[in-house]
């Protein structure tokens, strides 16, 4: 009996099934570019915040060395992380493109 089901029967439901679409990410909540985008702007405040505690500190202005150092590897390791994001998501492009069809 279980001969007797077609395989294209039996996989049926899968390719019926309803995969969630960009319009409905961007009603319930963020999509990826909006959140990479974020992302970026907030290593970019990061940086921006890491300069200027940097200038203030070599000016002379009323700043702890301890908190210069904490901006500077918050920055740091946020565009660590950035570059890794950009060496993966460059990998999976490549990845993508040697795939046959």
């Amino acid at each position: 009996m279980l001969n007797s089901i077609n395989s294209a029967d039996r996989f049926q439901p899968l390719v019926q099934q309803k995969f969630p679409t960009t319009e409905k990410s961007s009603s319930t909540g963020t999509s990826f570019a909006d959140t990479m985008k974020g992302f970026l702007g907030d290593v970019n405040t990061m940086q921006e915040e890491s300069k200027g505690m940097t200038e203030k500190f070599i000016k002379g202005e009323d700043v702890d060395l301890h908190d210069v150092m904490i901006a500077s590897e918050k920055a740091k390791t946020s565009f660590q992380l950035l570059m890794e994001l950009r060496s993966k998501g460059l990998d999976l492009y490549r990845e993508v493109l040697r795939m046959q069809v």
